[in-house]
């Protein structure tokens, strides 16, 4: 375990609200204390950092990642490297799952991991029909004929016990109809979905869906899904999507960086992120590659904007947004950990939201919608993930990327190490 850190004379944010200038103390782990002015340290062992001009913030939530299980880890480890000290993985081969969670146990340069194992898929469906259209390898079809397959009721139950003995964090489904995209894929029925919703319910499960269409987007929602993992991009937002959203209580997960690479509309902003000296001692030369490059699934069928107006319009209505970058290793237009500061930008810069609004979509608001009680706020008993930045970017949500320091349950990622003098 870390000693004590005192982190002191800095803006604090906690997640809801600022402190002009404060301290926060750290001890095991945890949060042990938060000031509005000076703390004294524990004892000689206590670690003080004086940062004036710098911001703490919660360590960044991505509400939506798949992560690379790979022998570097590089996935979860380049999340924590740019401040996303838990990572939300929406689909991942089960066998992945256990090294996964041991690294992110185990290394401390690596982000949290959370997961719904394996998505609700049905045979032809999202996100094999996208696969198969860029990989027909026998490889690759081996690994998707592991995948759920849901045909009956039978199948929906088995698939929950299966999430049950994965110990997942929620359930995803999967209701993608094509509509704006290069692929067709097979759409499951609404009865199987309001199933797999029933059941992931009365097991106690968050239930979220992927859909990139305003219909698949309304007909998802009206099964009771509690939120989505994206926004749409086929068509403007209406009334009755919004009306949707509201029956539930549903919250989103737009994207919006991500549906920017699916419809090419976003790559000049994709390629600034790669390019931006703040971050390329940061980033590998693959990751570079292709940040800079585009899904193209969507070109000339959707629009970004249409993306950007429904979370404009979902927000003045009330809804929640919460932060979600829908990083991966072979989503060209992603990248891990880098992707969760594009998205932020985007909220403030295309949607209406202040930097303060974004970043409580990012940190307390994720936490609360998605159900992980002990983080995404700075507060007494809470984890100590925390990230520390030059500037306010309370005032310009650009600062976050002026990192300074990351740490996750009160350990300093190593990247970091002699940065804080």
């Amino acid at each position: 375990m870390s000693p004590a850190l005192l982190i002191k004379d800095v803006r604090i944010f906690d997640g809801e609200t600022e402190i002009p200038r404060g301290s926060v103390l750290v001890e095991h782990g945890l949060i042990k204390q938060v000031s509005e002015g000076s703390l004294e340290e524990s004892d000689a062992s206590t670690i003080v950092l004086s940062k004036p001009g710098h911001t703490l913030i919660p360590g960044l939530i991505d509400g939506h990642i798949h992560a690379r299980a790979d022998e570097q880890n590089s996935g979860l480890t380049q999340c924590l490297k740019f401040g996303v000290t838990t990572a939300c993985d929406m689909h991942q081969e089960v066998e992945n799952i256990g090294w996964l969670r041991a690294q992110a146990s185990e290394d401390p340069d690596s982000a949290d991991f959370k997961t719904c194992s394996q998505s609700a898929t049905v045979l032809g469906g999202w996100p094999s029909a996208i696969i198969m259209a860029l990989d027909k390898s026998k490889k690759t079809r081996d690994v998707i004929a592991t995948w759920p397959n849901i045909r009956s009721k039978a199948d929906v139950e088995a698939y929950i016990q299966d999430r049950v003995r994965d110990k997942v964090d929620y359930i995803k489904l999967m209701h993608e109809d094509g509509n704006g995209l290069a692929v067709k894929p097979v759409l499951p029925s609404l009865e199987l979905q309001k199933a797999v919703v029933e059941a992931s319910h009365q097991h106690g499960f968050l239930a979220v869906a992927h859909s990139l269409s305003l219909q698949g987007t309304i007909d998802i929602l009206r099964t009771g899904v509690d939120g989505m993992t994206h926004t749409f991009c086929d068509k403007p937002p209406t009334r009755e999507v919004i009306d949707a959203y509201l029956t539930n209580n549903a919250h989103c997960n737009p994207t919006l960086a991500a549906i920017g690479s699916l419809t090419t509309e976003g790559q000049k902003e994709q390629e600034a992120y790669a390019h931006d000296p703040r971050v390329e001692k940061f980033l590998a030369a693959d990751s570079k590659k292709s940040l800079c490059a585009c899904m193209e699934l969507g070109k000339d069928k959707s629009k970004v904007e249409y993306a950007y107006q429904s979370v404009r319009e979902l927000k003045a209505a009330g809804v929640d947004i919460i932060l979600g970058s829908d990083s991966a290793g072979p989503a060209l237009g992603t990248t891990y950990g880098l992707s969760a500061h594009h998205e932020l930008a985007v909220l403030v810069s295309k949607c209406g939201f202040t930097p303060k609004e974004a970043l409580r979509s990012g940190t307390s608001l994720v936490a609360k919608r998605l159900r992980f009680n002990d983080r995404g706020r700075i507060a007494e008993g809470l984890r100590a993930d925390l990230v520390l930045v030059e500037g306010n970017p309370l005032e310009d949500i650009d600062n976050t990327l002026n990192l300074r320091g990351v740490w996750k349950k009160g350990t300093l990622y190593s990247a970091y190490n002699g940065l804080l003098a």
